[in-house]
């Protein structure tokens, strides 16, 4: 049996000069954050399908696709479009920054920085665009979840799930009527350092609606979507047999 991961708030760094990645990861992880990082446009676009960050941290000036290019491309595709992006950037100009706010970009910080505050703004960012992140209490239709008595409740009915239903469930209201693929729910619930089959993906997300369906009376609230994944939604397609 693999021990469940504490799920964490994912953050993207692309940025190409390495003692930047590595302040800024230190930073980032002592803060409580989990960090990806790379210097390649192309692989960010990857990490960002891969992974599902809660926040990207974008430089402007990288060697084969600037940050504009990275948050225009991003903001077009509907599994990134609403994905949080602060852009990092040695222009100051004011003409810089509504460039690169008019991308796409979320906020706008001027090299040099601090470290505590890029932490500071990337908090507010989430708090603004991600309120979910910073709750004790999560709604989604008639569910609620309080994260910390650890409780899930459906139309005032008590629900119980175990702590993997809970994880699964929590991520999916976190983040909800975003699809996402076996593999992402699998990193973000399970952890990417652990081995599990994807099936037990499927499986879980059977137990789980059942979980979330005592009486057999209730609407259908987690859509598959068909050879892609799952997403929390109020008026869900038929679920996959």
């Amino acid at each position: 049996m693999s021990t469940l991961q504490p799920i964490e708030t994912k953050v993207l760094i692309v940025e190409d000069e390495i003692a930047i990645v590595t302040m800024l990861r230190y930073n980032l992880e002592r803060e409580g954050f989990k960090v990806y990082s790379t210097g390649d446009g192309d692989e960010a676009i990857g990490l960002v399908k891969a992974h599902t960050p809660d926040i990207i941290i974008l430089d402007w000036m990288l060697p084969n696709m600037s940050g504009i290019d990275i948050c225009a491309n991003l903001r077009k595709q509907e599994e990134t479009k609403t994905v949080p992006i602060i852009m990092l950037s040695a222009r100051g100009e004011e003409s810089d920054r509504i460039r690169g706010l008019d991308a796409g970009a979320d906020d706008y910080m001027v090299k040099p920085f601090s470290p505590s505050e890029l932490i500071a703004r990337i908090r507010a960012v989430l708090r603004r665009l991600r309120p979910a992140l910073s709750e004790k209490v999560l709604n989604f239709s008639d569910l609620t979840m309080d994260m910390v008595g650890h409780q899930v409740s459906r139309g005032g009915i008590q629900l119980h799930l175990s702590p993997t239903e809970f994880s699964l469930l929590r991520y999916l209201m976190e983040h909800p009527k975003r699809v996402f693929s076996r593999e992402q729910l699998l990193d973000a619930v399970w952890g990417h350092d652990i081995y599990v089959e994807l099936r037990t993906v499927d499986v879980h997300v059977r137990r789980l609606r059942t979980g979330l369906n005592p009486t057999g009376k209730s609407s259908e609230i987690i859509r598959t979507v068909r050879a892609t994944g799952y997403a929390l939604d109020e008026a869900p397609i038929e679920a996959e047999k």
